[in-house]
C-alpha cells in the first residue's frame, strides 16, 4: 500500500479546513515571542507548508522538513502561490539529518505520532542537535486518550464535492493503523480512488517527558491545544529548551 501523504497531500489542508489555521498559527507566534526564539526556524513534518507560510509572513526565517515528497511538492507550489520565500528539505523527523542548526524546531499536528516509542528518544536527540543552545524545540502530540478513545476502533468520512475522504482506524496494543481511502474527482467529472496506510503510535505523556530528559532538554511546559489545560486533551504540546 502506499505511504501516508503520497495522495492526501493534495487534499490535506482542504480536509483540515476545520481546524483553524489562522488561531493555531497565532498560538505558535505567541509562544514563539513569549520564550524569546530567535528568527530562524525549522519546522518539521511541515506537509503543505501552512505553518512556514504564516511564520514566513510574520518575519521568520523558515526551512520546512517533510518525508513525503507529495507533500513538499503541494508546500512549494502553496508558498509560490503566496509570493513567500522558504526553503524545503526531504528529510525523516526520526534521522533528521546534522550540520545545520536553528533557533527553533516546529513539529506540529502528530508529526511525532508517526514515530515509533523506541525511535523517540533518538529522533528528540537529532531535534536536539539541530537547535543551538538555547534554542526551543516545540511539538505535539495525540494525546494517548485521543488515539485509544476517539480515533482508535472508529471510521472517520468527509465527504466534499470534489473529493471524499474515509478512514477506517483500527486499535493496537501499542498504534492505531487507519486505512485511508480517497475518491478525488478528475477533470472530467469522474473520480478516482486512492488507497494508503498511516500508522500513528500511542505515546504515554510520562514516556515522553522521560525522552525529552535523554535526549538532553529541558522540559518547560506541557499544555492542550492552543494552551488549554492537560486534563482530558486530545492534543498535547511539549515545549522544552536545549540549555
Amino acid at each position: 500500500m502506499p505511504q501516508a501523504y503520497e495522495f492526501l497531500a493534495k487534499w490535506f489542508e482542504c480536509l483540515n479546513d476545520d481546524c483553524d489555521y489562522p488561531a493555531w498559527s497565532q498560538y505558535f507566534l505567541s509562544g514563539l515571542a513569549r520564550l524569546g526564539a530567535g528568527r530562524r526556524g525549522l519546522e518539521v513534518g511541515c506537509g503543505s507548508g501552512v505553518f512556514c507560510r504564516a511564520l514566513t509572513r510574520a518575519g521568520y526565517v523558515m526551512t520546512g522538513a517533510d518525508r513525503s515528497a507529495a507533500m513538499l511538492s503541494e508546500a512549494a507550489a502553496r508558498t509560490r502561490e503566496e509570493g513567500l520565500d522558504v526553503r524545503y528539505v526531504q528529510a525523516d523527523a526520526a534521522a533528521l539529518p546534522r550540520g545545520e542548526t536553528f533557533d527553533f524546531i516546529l513539529a506540529p499536528n502528530d508529526c511525532y505520532n508517526y514515530i515509533p516509542q523506541d525511535r523517540l528518544p533518538s529522533a528528540l536527540r537529532r531535534a536536539a542537535g539541530c537547535v543551538s543552545h538555547g534554542g526551543i524545540v516545540w511539538f505535539d502530540l495525540s494525546s494517548a486518550y485521543k488515539l485509544r478513545e476517539k480515533v482508535a476502533n472508529n471510521i472517520f468520512a468527509d465527504d466534499r464535492d470534489d473529493v471524499t475522504y474515509l478512514s477506517f482506524n483500527k486499535l493496537f496494543p501499542d498504534r492505531v493503523e487507519m486505512d485511508v481511502t480517497l475518491f478525488a474527482r478528475r477533470g472530467d467529472g469522474a473520480f478516482d480512488r486512492f488507497d494508503e496506510r498511516h500508522v500513528q503510535y500511542i505515546h504515554e505523556e510520562a514516556d515522553v517527558a522521560a525522552a525529552i530528559g535523554r535526549a538532553g532538554l529541558t522540559l518547560l511546559k506541557v499544555e492542550g491545544h492552543l494552551g488549554a489545560g492537560r486534563e482530558g486533551a486530545e492534543r498535547l504540546n511539549f515545549i522544552c529548551k536545549r540549555p
